[in-house]
């Protein structure tokens, strides 16, 4: 699932693959983007934001896309089958000895580099920004404390908040806090919140497998998410899943009841499964 690591990994390979080079290819394959042929020009760049990448030429002008849910860049030699079907392919960029092919790509457009903020510059603090600062922390502690009354993991997942975390890490970073998805804000040290969320996506920036345990063995590298098989790694008890949020917005929840006691006074998450 793409989130905030995944996105960082694909711009780090499209900027090695591409960067400096001159496209003898560059197929767009979107009806309102085919007939723009990127052939002969130059990357020059490619800069992520959360889960937004932008692919920068040398004539001013930038490709956004994002990948969602099911997104992705592949990489290969020139001419080398490709490892997705040709219909679900969106984009075509190839040099003289690279080729990086866009499957099922989402939002894609061209805009003039210059105005990439206008994509983008709603979110919060990019977790993975490599000149995070001390101001970044303070407006990402701002933000997430603004609704205090709001679910902390609901809160993590808007990109509005902090522009990274997906369903994995929300999972992740609420057993780090030791807190229940369905806490309020109000309940979180929201400080601890933000440290927590940049340190998991940074140590995972450029890391082949999700590891938030540090441990080295196969199917223990994560505490909660996707982990009803088997016991808390803490403290061996069931971990459970049930969905939060509502509508298009819900989302499957893994959790340890133990660990991560429920709010006071509030009923148990519904739709469990173990």
């Amino acid at each position: 699932m793409p989130e905030g690591d995944t996105v960082f990994q694909a711009g780090h390979k499209l900027r090695q693959a591409l960067a400096g080079q001159v496209l003898v290819r560059g197929e767009l394959r979107h009806p309102r983007l085919s007939t723009h042929d990127l052939a002969g020009r130059t990357v020059v760049g490619v800069r992520t934001v959360g889960k937004h990448i932008f692919i920068r030429f040398d004539n001013g002008v930038s490709f956004h896309n994002h990948l969602l849910m099911d997104g992705g860049w592949h990489f290969g030699r020139p001419g080398a089958r490709w490892r997705s079907p040709a219909h679900q392919v969106r984009a075509v960029l190839t040099n003289s000895t690279a080729e990086a092919i866009g499957v099922r790509l989402h939002q894609m457009q061209l805009l003039a580099t210059d105005k990439e903020n206008v994509v983008v510059g709603h979110l919060g603090p990019d977790l993975l920004d490599p000149s995070w600062t001390d101001e970044h922390t303070r407006r990402a502690e701002q933000a997430l404390a603004a609704d205090p009354a709001r679910e902390i993991g609901i809160a993590l997942l808007d990109q509005r908040v902090m522009a990274g975390i997906g369903n994995v890490y929300k999972a992740e970073v609420c057993f780090l806090l030791g807190v229940s998805p369905w806490a309020p804000v109000s309940g979180v040290d929201v400080s601890r919140a933000v440290s927590i969320s940049r340190d998991v996506l940074t140590r995972n920036a450029l890391s082949p497998r999700r590891n938030t345990t540090g441990s080295a063995v196969r199917g223990r590298e994560l505490w909660v998410y996707e982990q009803t098989r088997r016991g808390c790694l803490k403290c061996g008890g069931r971990i459970k899943v049930a969905d939060q949020g509502s509508g298009l917005e819900v989302r499957r929840t893994w959790y340890c009841p133990a660990c991560q006691p429920p709010p006071q006074n509030s009923l148990p998450p519904t739709g469990h499964s173990t």
